[in-house]
């Protein structure tokens, strides 16, 4: 019975100890497959991290690429090397291509990574269209520089810029996710390997009964230290790799950095280089016509100094020639400040239809009988606020053009409309009702090069000495002093039609400028009336007195406004002839005082230039503008004292004209 019972216990020993060793089998079993599963799933998370970094890298290499591209097309505008800046760009430009069908191959696995890199292929086309017209101006000499601060200024490079960091930041956060998920498969690895190791430890205490159970174990057990100090050996890679990935990243943002600063400064550069050059130009431009105008003065005067004991006839002959030189010097220098938009125009309320028909006399006698002026007014023109005189001679000067332009035979057509215009729809009109006003001839018309040019100081396509180069240019100050613009439309061989575009109005405000008219009759005058000159330029102030001794009135001259009312509040005066700037105190300063202790006394300013906050404070008053002469000055004096004393003031200060 013992022994039975014996080899029963042995015969459910052996039966348990098999079960056991079969579940102890399948349990490492089951933890092998468990492993290798894991470790699989984390060489997966591995390949897609490197994936990541890969897709963020070459975003990046496509930005600094395109960076460098644009760095180089600014160099080839500033030195139109296309040897060397434009095949740099060139270069770069393809190079960014090439990157860009790159990411798209690696992230066409990625539905929504790929429609963000067909927008991204979308936008660098759009950008290189912008690059390649920059390119060919600059190829053509047609003012690349303009174009490049357009492109430069455009919202295309903002947008790829944006639609890069977008796929970047996408991929940064698949990174994490999948970062995340690689932690997660190595504490499952990691977890599996204890419960490997328990289960070794396990079978090794059973090794006597189940020795091949026990030897498998330690195999299994050290093939799964073989596999974690692999994975462990493929991290310290992958690390690595990060840290040199990294160090890329950060070396390719210092060129950046680098590439950026170097291209502010070619901008400042070149907008140095482009303000050298417009003073050179005017410069020149201004030096050769002075001299021009003063070897006439100057001539003429030492000619006259020398024949004064020779015929009246001859000395009266120089002198003219002096006096038509100086005209023509003061004619420039209103013409220098009204394109430098210095002169301050004093607007009042126009209706074009009138002005241009009250200067239909005027456009025939100056054009010719060969000229035929046609006039197609609009009977329901808007009325505009500018300076009716600046108006008169921006027409004139149009006409004139347009008269040499049609060697002096053909059709002059001047055009009023009412149009509404869109922002930029004709320089840098603003949005708004305008009144267009429009010459045009059926001359020669103008090339590109030429219309480009034709509002630069100085620019002509006249012979020597017959223009100055100002006359368009004048007009374009004046149009955008008047808050307007102005454009032209040419073609060669049938003509060219310059329009005015002046702001529509509704406002009244008159105002009186006084003509400088050199001849005729002026005026009477009021013989013996006392008159205080106030002028700080000694030379001015000791003619204007010989000037006013000789039309019988009696001056008292002065150099400051100091003196000027110590002058006045011991003495009676009739009017007061001032000059606008002087030092320590202005003439409208000096005359509010003035007329603050006696405010019936007749006031006129004398200037030769005022500046753009000074000239409301004239509106009201007589205005001289330097230089002048004697007609002009007593037809002033005359005017000045003829005014009436008790007009109204405009708010603001200002007096109203009357």
């Amino acid at each position: 019975m013992a022994s039975r019972e014996d080899d029963d216990d042995f015969g459910w020993r052996g039966v348990g100890t098999a079960l056991g060793a079969l579940l102890a089998a399948l349990v490492l079993v089951a933890v092998v497959v468990f492993l290798a599963m894991s470790s699989r799933a984390r060489d997966e998370a591995v390949a897609a991290e490197r994936h990541t970094y890969d897709v963020t890298l070459l975003t990046r290499t496509l930005d600094s690429s395109i960076a460098r591209a644009e760095a180089a097309l600014g160099r080839f505008v500033l030195d139109e090397d296309v040897k060397t800046s434009g095949n740099i760009y060139y270069s770069q430009w393809r190079l960014a291509g090439t990157q860009l069908q790159q990411l798209e191959r690696l992230v066409a696995g990625d539905p929504q990574q790929s429609r963000r890199v067909d927008q991204l292929e979308q936008l660098y086309q759009r950008r290189g269209d912008e690059f390649a017209l920059v390119a060919r101006a600059t190829v053509a000499k047609r003012g690349g520089t303009g174009y490049f601060y357009g492109a430069a200024n455009s919202d295309t490079g903002r947008d790829l810029s944006a639609k890069l960091a977008e796929i970047a930041t996408s991929e940064r956060r698949t990174l994490e996710e999948r970062m995340a998920q690689t932690k997660i498969f190595a504490a499952r690895t990691q977890r599996l390997t204890e419960y490997l190791s328990i289960l070794g430890v396990i079978v090794g205490l059973g090794a006597i009964f189940l020795g091949w159970v026990a030897f498998r174990a330690v195999r299994l057990n050290a093939l799964a230290r073989r596999l974690a100090e692999t994975e462990a050996d493929r991290a310290s890679a992958l690390e690595e790799a990060v840290r040199e990935r990294t160090q890329e990243l950060w070396e390719a943002n210092q060129a950046l950095k680098a590439e950026a600063a170097e291209r502010l400064a070619a901008e400042a550069q070149l907008r140095q280089v482009q303000k050298m050059e417009a003073v050179g130009q005017l410069t020149g431009g201004i030096a050769h016509d002075f001299n021009n105008m003063l070897a006439v003065v100057v001539g003429g005067i030492d000619l006259a100094k020398r024949r004064l004991n020779g015929p009246r006839r001859e000395v009266q002959h120089h002198l003219a020639n002096a006096m038509e030189g100086a005209t023509r010097a003061a004619a420039l220098t209103r013409r220098l400040l009204s394109f430098a938009r210095s002169e301050p125009l004093l607007p009042e309320r126009v209706d074009s239809r009138e002005l241009v028909t009250g200067m239909s006399e005027l456009l025939d006698r100056t054009l010719g009988e060969r000229i035929k002026i046609v006039t197609e007014l609009d009977a329901d023109a808007w009325p505009v606020f500018v300076d009716s005189h600046q108006l008169e001679n921006a027409i004139l000067n149009l006409a004139v053009n347009a008269r040499d332009a049609m060697d002096g035979t053909g059709t002059l057509t001047i055009e009023t409309a009412n149009v509404t215009m869109a922002a930029n729809e004709v320089g840098d009109v603003r949005p708004g009702e305008y009144l267009k006003l429009s010459v045009t001839d059926t001359g020669c018309g103008m090339t590109d090069e030429v219309r480009e040019r034709a509002f630069e100081p100085f620019f002509t396509t006249k012979p020597i000495g017959k223009g100055t180069g100002l006359g368009l240019s004048q007009i374009f100050g004046f149009a955008h002093q008047s808050g307007g613009e102005v454009g032209i439309e040419s073609e060669l061989g049938k003509g060219t039609t310059v329009s005015l575009y002046l702001p529509r109005t509704e406002a009244v405000a008159p105002v009186k400028l006084h003509p400088q008219a050199t001849g005729g009759e002026t005026d009477p005058t009021v013989p013996g009336a006392r008159i205080l000159l106030v002028e700080d330029d000694p030379r001015v102030r000791a003619a204007t007195v010989g000037a006013l001794e000789d039309l019988d009135y009696q001056p008292t001259s002065c150099s400051s406004g100091a003196e000027a009312i110590e002058l006045f509040d011991n003495n009676e005066f009739d009017l007061v002839i001032s000059d606008v700037i002087m030092p320590e105190m202005t003439g409208p300063e000096l005359v509010r005082i003035l007329k603050a202790r006696k405010p019936e006394v007749a006031v006129l300013f004398v200037t030769g230039y005022v500046g753009e906050g000074e000239s409301e404070d004239l509106i009201g008053y007589e205005l001289l503008r330097k230089p002048f002469t004697v007609g002009a000055l007593a037809t002033a004096v005359a005017s000045a004292l003829a005014r009436p004393v008790n007009e109204p003031r405009r708010s603001g200060g200002a007096a109203a004209a009357g």
